[in-house]
């Protein structure tokens, strides 16, 4: 039974972890291309990308498209 649940951890694990966390092609880190893209589509609703107050500048989700 022990091993039933250690697997069933393990799958669930990996399974969140291969979801990734955000948005973007790289799972919500916050790659130069996923960047790019996302300022792109904020300029284009008049807005442009800045990082949240205390966000982690390596994740997509920390940033936020602001209206000027």
């Amino acid at each position: 039974m022990t091993r039933v649940a250690i697997l069933i951890s393990l799958t669930l694990v990996l399974s969140a972890c291969a979801g990734g966390v955000g948005n973007g092609r790289s799972g919500g880190v916050a790659t130069y291309d996923d960047l790019r893209a996302a300022q792109q589509k904020c300029a284009a609703s008049g807005g442009s990308m800045k990082l949240q107050k205390n966000g982690d500048a390596h994740y997509l989700d920390d940033y936020a498209c602001e209206k000027r």
